[in-house]
């Protein structure tokens, strides 16, 4: 039993329980999320008899007929151009003459050029792959630990959601009815403290157990350093620099921004002659199937959303919660620990079109701002890319070393703990998602 916001009471019966345990059942028999969202969904519409069936087949192709989720793909192809273009390995060169002069130095360039790769493509498992294919063996000739090395480029690949441009934002943005683009500049301050956070805990890591000893070096052999890793690879710059200027001057939209990006993108990679016509079709089946992924969920979880609202189910969770207390803090303990504990068991996108909507009014009960709420959501369904029984980062660096995923998540808890500090200065300091914003959003 439920209430909603009117004191009246909402009977929950078989025609929701039922299809929550099927939709249960089919993650944990590793059924597609996308065909388990959608059996749930057939299943509590003819149980409930509240809509018409029929919604199911208009809501599949209403709820992805969006101009903002064509930037989806198009960040998912650049992310690829600029690994098959060598781009991204000038991002690493750069990275690590920015550090070279600290103990610890290569580690921390693992983690920037995750920042830098982030910035690109807004995917986490994209970053973990092509980071972890460059750096991980180096980490370990520097001195780390083979499941130490994993852990650091899972945590950094984090950021991949992160740090604007982010496929998360863009979803959650659809989702909520906010412009991506605000959320993106919500983002930037956020996501470079969980980058800061990673770089830091490295540096402290490194320091008891002495992995990697930096080189020491004058100021000015730094800057001749740094000078030359740019003057050779100062070009891959201008992807994420288009998309940064472009988005956040307002010129483009993400859409045009990432349209922008793959022409540019490729228009280098033919300059440089490292891209040939050939490796097209591979590159478009490639990015073809990590949107596959993503847009079923989403066109699922429309007649999904529109069933449990018209259940009730949002407004009768806002009161089941807060009928157990009203301190706004332990509400937002709360939603926390929802989000951190779906995202140890689920991806980001099924979590957001189906949790979003429902905590959002829990949020806007408790006076969090939605901009707010949107960015504390996404940082802490972040944490669970690093964490079992998911944990997709840890499950690509697992593929791509053949280390233990365990061996790998026991080396991820320095990491996990900071970024939970992040999380929590998101929830409870407003200013740190909002700074940046103009004042109607503060």
């Amino acid at each position: 039993m439920l209430w909603n916001s009117l004191n009246q009471t909402v009977e929950l019966g078989w025609d929701f329980y039922l299809p929550v345990i099927l939709f249960v059942g089919l993650i944990a028999m590793a059924v597609p999320v996308w065909a388990a969202i959608g059996s749930a969904a057939i299943v509590m519409l003819i149980m409930s008899g509240d809509l018409p069936l029929s919604l199911v087949g208009e809501s599949l192709f209403t709820g992805i007929d969006a101009f903002a989720l064509t930037a989806v793909p198009l960040f998912i192809l650049t992310g690829d151009v600029l690994v098959r273009t060598g781009l991204s390995r000038k991002f690493l060169d750069v990275a690590e003459a920015l550090t070279c002069f600290t103990k610890g130095g290569f580690g921390s360039a693992t983690v920037l050029v995750c920042g830098m790769f982030a910035a690109i493509s807004g995917s986490d498992a994209a970053g973990a792959a092509a980071v972890g294919r460059m750096t991980i063996n180096r980490l370990v000739e520097s001195g780390y630990p083979r499941p130490y090395a994993c852990a650091l480029v899972a945590a950094g690949a984090c950021t991949g959601i992160l740090i604007p441009p982010s496929i998360a934002y863009i979803i959650i943005g659809l989702v909520l009815g906010i412009s991506a683009s605000t959320l993106f500049l919500a983002a930037l301050i956020p996501g470079l403290a969980i980058l800061v956070s990673i770089l830091i805990t490295n540096l402290i890591v490194n320091r008891i157990y002495h992995y990697e000893d930096g080189g020491m070096m004058t100021l000015g052999e730094w800057l001749a350093n740094l000078g030359k890793a740019l003057k050779s690879g100062w070009y891959a710059f201008i992807v994420p620099g288009i998309i940064f200027y472009g988005i956040f001057s307002g010129r483009l939209t993400p859409t045009e921004a990432g349209a922008t990006a793959v022409v540019v993108t490729i228009i280098m990679g033919f300059i440089l002659r490292t891209l040939t016509l050939a490796d097209f079709p591979s590159m478009l089946v490639s990015s073809a199937k990590v949107n596959g992924v993503i847009l079923p969920i989403i066109a699922f979880s429309a007649p999904l959303a529109e069933a449990l609202a018209i259940m009730g189910v949002p407004q009768g969770f806002v009161a089941s919660i807060t009928s157990l207390t009203e301190d706004p803090y332990v509400l937002i303990l709360l939603m926390i620990g929802i989000l951190i504990a779906a995202g140890c068991v689920m991806e980001t996108t099924p979590n957001i079109v189906i949790l979003a909507p429902i905590l959002k009014p829990l949020a806007d009960n408790i006076g969090m701002n939605e901009i707010q709420f949107c960015i504390m959501m996404i940082t802490a369904l972040g944490v669970g890319f690093i964490t079992p029984p998911l944990g997709l980062n840890l499950f690509v660096v697992s593929g791509i070393t053949g280390e233990s995923i365990l061996k790998i998540a026991a080396r991820a808890v320095p990491f996990v703990l900071t970024m939970l500090i992040v999380v929590l200065l998101i929830a409870y300091v407003p200013a740190v998602s909002t700074t940046l914003l103009p004042e109607i959003y503060q």
